[in-house]
C-alpha cells in the first residue's frame, strides 16, 4: 500500500511519504498538487509540522529549498478552534514565488480576546494579520522577513520563535533603591516598637517588642 503512494504523482517527487501517524503533510501535498501554477493557498496545521524531523523534515526541506513554495508562517492563539485547545498556525503556500523572495513569519499568538470557554480573534487582530502579510511588514515582536539562507542555517526548521523574538525583558531592579526602602522600613519599625513600649510602660505591662 505504501509503495503505491510512492508512485503517486502527488507524493512521488518528495522522496519520502508523510508518517501515517502524522499525516498533516500528506494533506498539504495533496492540496499543492491541486493548486494552479500561479495559485496561493493557506492551510491550518499544528505547530509540529514546522519543526518535526524524519520524513516531515525531508518534505519540508523539499518545499522550501527545491520548490520555494512556502510564502509565510502565521502563528495563531491557542484554544480558538472547537475540539482542541492546542495552538495552531497557518502555512501560506504560493507557487509563483521568485527565487530570492523571503519568508514572512508572523506571531499573532498573543493578540486575541479571551472568552469563558474559548479564545477568539477580534476584527482588529484579523486585520493586523492580513495587513502585515499583504504589505510584508516587519513589526517588532510580531513579524519578521527571513531569507532562505537563514532558514537553511536553521536546518529548515520553521518554528516561529526561532525568527520572531517575543521575549519581554523584565524591568531592571535597582538594588540601591531596594536597600534604601528596606532601611526606611526598618526605621519605621523601630519607631513603632518605641511607641508600643511607651504604651506598655504607661499600662505597667511588659512590652512584646523592644
Amino acid at each position: 500500500m505504501k509503495e503505491s503512494f510512492l508512485s503517486d504523482k502527488r507524493f512521488s517527487s518528495y522522496g519520502k511519504l508523510a508518517s501515517s501517524s502524522k499525516a498533516d503533510f500528506a494533506f498539504i501535498q495533496h492540496m499543492i498538487y491541486q493548486l494552479a501554477d500561479d495559485g496561493i493557498m493557506a492551510v491550518i496545521v499544528p505547530h509540529g509540522v514546522l519543526f518535526r524531523g524524519a520524513s516531515e523534515g525531508v518534505i519540508r526541506k523539499y518545499l522550501l529549498k527545491d520548490k520555494n513554495y512556502i510564502d509565510a508562517i502565521i502563528g495563531l492563539p491557542p484554544n480558538i478552534f472547537y475540539g482542541t485547545s492546542i495552538p495552531t498556525c497557518i502555512i501560506v503556500v504560493k507557487k509563483n514565488r521568485k527565487a530570492d523572495d523571503d519568508i514572512l513569519f508572523i506571531d499573532a499568538s498573543n493578540e486575541f480576546e479571551k472568552a469563558k470557554n474559548q479564545n477568539y480573534l477580534r476584527d482588529e487582530d484579523v486585520d493586523k494579520i492580513v495587513n502585515t502579510y499583504v504589505n510584508r511588514e516587519e513589526i517588532e515582536k510580531y513579524s519578521k522577513k527571513v531569507s532562505m539562507k537563514e532558514i537553511e542555517e536553521n536546518d529548515y526548521n520553521l518554528n516561529i520563535p526561532r525568527y520572531v523574538d517575543t521575549f519581554e525583558e523584565e524591568e531592571e531592579i535597582n538594588l540601591d533603591e531596594i536597600v534604601e526602602k528596606i532601611g526606611k522600613i526598618d526605621e519605621e519599625m523601630r519607631e513603632i516598637d518605641k511607641t508600643i513600649k511607651s504604651f506598655c510602660d504607661e499600662l505597667g505591662i511588659k512590652a512584646p517588642v523592644i
